[in-house]
């Protein structure tokens, strides 16, 4: 307590003194919690949240993400909050969620994503996850009791894929490995939801799809497949509504960030993968527990110029099989995140 008999001056220089004290300490304290964490911390948490709007597909990281719950409250610390849109049933549905402004931040393959840049679709790269080539996440599979029982048999059938995606993609360098022209093979281009029907019914003859629905065609209906890791490996992509990434960069890294930590927590415990992709998707135990070995880990990382040349590469071999209207400037589609 200042003494009653100080003189008012006195009083005055003493508050200043505490004061300034004050200040220094509690900048000293953020400094050492800002150096301690990767994700910066917003100290101005009194100001109205920044709304990131992720859509998600059935499957992958971003719908177990929000069964888990930690990500909200992260971000929350950030001043970021989160809203969820989804599930949708396939990369190009997302891409019409983000496309129409209803979603910021999806998760798709490299083959759709590129394919929507291509289209001119308000879309660009944040992160993304590298290529494992012992995954066996991608497969063509067929009935039990088919005849074909390599891709050379393929020849005169038709085969359902994705237009633009992934399946499509997978057929194409299966054929273009094997010298199989790709006009002896005829495409039907079917939604997932579409093709598992026609493939178990016999009205298509395979069918270049990806995991959950793998599983579900092997163990639930006694499909079998003809292929088992990719001849061309893809990337899966974090992709961001353009307007999203200019107007607030920070608040999508940080949420990519989080996203990616997700991920890695994820690959430490596969077992409750499994589990949140039962709830998610109401598929079986045995399906859930193959689906997620198939796949892999789960751990994006923000682009190099390494990753920028190899989906180049991609790009221009969609152009070259005119399966892109136009060519796509990877370097350029990346987002401009600080």
């Amino acid at each position: 307590m200042i003494p009653f008999s100080q003189s008012r001056s006195q009083q005055i220089s003493s508050f200043l003194v505490t004061t300034l004290f004050i200040s220094v300490l509690t900048a000293s304290c953020t400094r050492t919690s800002e150096s301690s964490t990767a994700i910066p911390v917003s100290n101005q948490t009194s100001e109205k949240p920044q709304v990131m709007r992720l859509g998600y597909q059935k499957g992958g990281i971003i719908p177990i993400a929000r069964q888990r719950g930690e990500l909200e409250s992260q971000l929350l610390t950030q001043n970021i909050k989160v809203e969820w849109s989804g599930p949708f049933d396939r990369c190009a549905t997302l891409l019409q969620a983000i496309n129409g402004n209803r979603a910021d931040i999806g998760g798709c393959g490299d083959i759709p994503a590129i394919s929507g840049i291509a289209a001119g679709q308000p879309l660009c790269i944040g992160s993304l996850q590298r290529p494992r080539p012992d995954a066996l996440g991608n497969a063509i599979v067929v009935r039990r009791d088919s005849s074909i029982k390599k891709p050379a048999d393929l020849v005169g059938k038709k085969v359902a894929v994705n237009q633009g995606g992934a399946g499509e993609y997978l057929l194409l360098k299966v054929l273009e490995r094997e010298n199989i022209p790709k006009e002896q093979v005829q495409r039907v281009y079917l939604s997932p939801n579409d093709a598992a029907p026609a493939l178990y019914q016999g009205t298509i003859d395979a069918w270049a799809v990806w995991e959950p629905y793998i599983s579900i065609a092997e163990l639930e209906h006694d499909a079998r497949r003809i292929t088992t890791t990719h001849p061309a490996p893809t990337y899966g992509v974090m992709l961001v509504r353009s307007d999203a990434a200019k107007e607030n960069p920070t608040a999508v890294k940080t949420t990519l960030t989080a996203l990616s930590q997700d991920g890695e927590w994820l690959n430490q415990n596969s077992d409750a993968a499994a589990d949140f992709m039962v709830k998610e998707l109401k598929i079986s135990e045995a399906v859930a527990k193959q689906a997620t070995k198939n796949r892999g880990q789960e751990s994006y990382v923000f682009p190099n110029n390494k990753d920028i040349t190899n989906l180049q590469k991609t790009a221009d071999w969609l152009l070259e099989q005119k399966i892109l209207p136009q060519r796509v400037d990877i370097a350029t589609a990346i987002c401009p995140l600080k």
